[in-house]
Parts: structure tokens; sequence; C-alpha cells
């Protein structure tokens, strides 16, 4: 999670000088000041946040500025994102690809973030709710994004996230029950040629590889780091 800055200690403030000395107090329980603010800047865009999504992160914004230049070489008409949160990935892919986007969620409340953001930045999406670890999606894509749940139930992480949502967070089988629930139901969904896009977990290349290569033997994999160049993000073309 991010460190707290001053340029945010100075909004924090200024949005709720009455309340300040309190909402310190909040951050020295480590509750996280984005959901205080109640926005990020994310990719040039505002997004709101509060409890029912996760916070978006540096690493995804790169998920975004790798991801538009690589569907750039593509010819597609339709992306789905799945596990959208507060939106914030299809929001960016839509005010940046001439594509149709649809995304979806599990939870309502997350959902009514989305919906919210989308209007807040004038982008048109059609937003659904679906379990992925239960339903399919209805309808056939060109492309699949995701940045599910991927920390494994006894990985350490920031102190901050225990006030995120932490079904956005957590997943069985050592982190990889979404990617193999995706992968699995990909030919179901996406008409070829194709992309499927991931962000990983820094450990999980080499699982999430075996488990693309069983289902899509043929499948071009490209795996590119973040900021700490740890492998983050994978590339699938089918």
């Amino acid at each position: 999670m991010n460190n707290i800055g001053e340029a945010d200690l100075k909004l924090l403030q200024e949005l709720y000088p009455q309340k300040y000395p309190k909402l310190i107090k909040k951050l020295a329980h480590h509750y996280p000041i984005q959901y205080l603010i109640g926005y990020v800047d994310f990719y040039n865009l505002k997004i709101k946040v509060n409890k029912h999504v996760l916070i978006p992160r540096f690493e995804t914004e790169l998920l975004i500025e790798k991801t538009l230049a690589y569907l750039q070489t593509k010819n597609y008409q339709s992306l789905l994102d799945i596990g959208t949160g507060s939106g914030a990935i299809a929001i960016a892919l839509q005010k940046n690809l001439n594509l149709k986007v649809d995304a979806c969620d599990i939870s309502s409340k997350a959902l009514k973030v989305a919906q919210e953001n989308a209007q807040l930045n004038n982008v048109n999406i059609n937003f659904f709710k679906l379990d992925i670890l239960k339903d399919i999606p209805p309808k056939k894509y060109d492309c699949l994004i995701s940045n599910p749940p991927y920390v494994k139930k006894d990985e350490i992480v920031s102190p901050e996230t225990k006030y995120e949502p932490q079904k956005a967070l957590y997943a069985k089988n050592n982190g990889l029950e979404f990617y193999e629930r995706i992968l699995n139901i990909a030919p179901l969904i996406l008409t070829p040629p194709a992309s499927i896009i991931f962000e990983i977990g820094a450990s999980q290349k080499d699982a999430i590889t075996k488990m693309v290569l069983k289902v899509y033997p043929k499948a071009t994999i490209h795996v590119a780091q973040d900021f700490n160049n740890l492998d983050r993000f994978m590339f699938i073309t089918i």
C-alpha cells in the first residue's frame, strides 16, 4: 500500500478540517487514507473508493499502460473485465480504446461504486453481477482482463489491507483459484483469435503458465514486470 504523503494529509485536512484530528487517529491504526479522502487518482481518472472496493494500486496503472500498448496491435471489438471492483480497469480501458467494454463482479456494493465511477468519468460500460467461480458470462468476447483475488491465505500483507474487502484479496489453492477458473471457462466465452490478460502475484508466473498451456497448448504467453522488476502481468494470445 502507498505511503501517506504530505499532499494527501493536506487534502484530508482541507476536506475535513473539523474531523481532521480524529481522522489522524484512524490513520495511526493503518486505516487507508484513500477511503478517508474518498477517491484516488488512477491513470488520469478520478476513481471513487470506499470500504466495498479495493484501492487501485500503482501496479495496476502499469497494467493499464501495458494493456493499451498490447491491445493497439489487435483488432478486437469487445472486452470483459472480471472482478471489476471500483471499475478502474474497465473505465481506463474504455477511455482509451475503441471497443465495447463489459465488467462483472460478485459484489452488488462494488458494482454500485463502479457505476458511479463510470458516470463520473463519462464512459458507457455494461456492468453486471456474476459469481465467476459458479457462473459463466452470458456473452462471448475477444478479450478477457482480470486482476482477481490472488493473495494466499497465510501471505504477509500490508496492515491497511485488513480494512479492504477480504473477498477481493484472498483466494484458495495458493492464490490460484480464480486464474484456474477463468482459464477453464475461457473457451466458452472467448472467440479466437483472442487474448487473456492477468495481473498476477509475483511468485505465480510458473503455476499460471502451466494452467494456460493445459487449456491452450499453442498459446503465446508474455510476462511483464512491475516497477520492482517482479513478474506481475501476463498477456496470453490464443
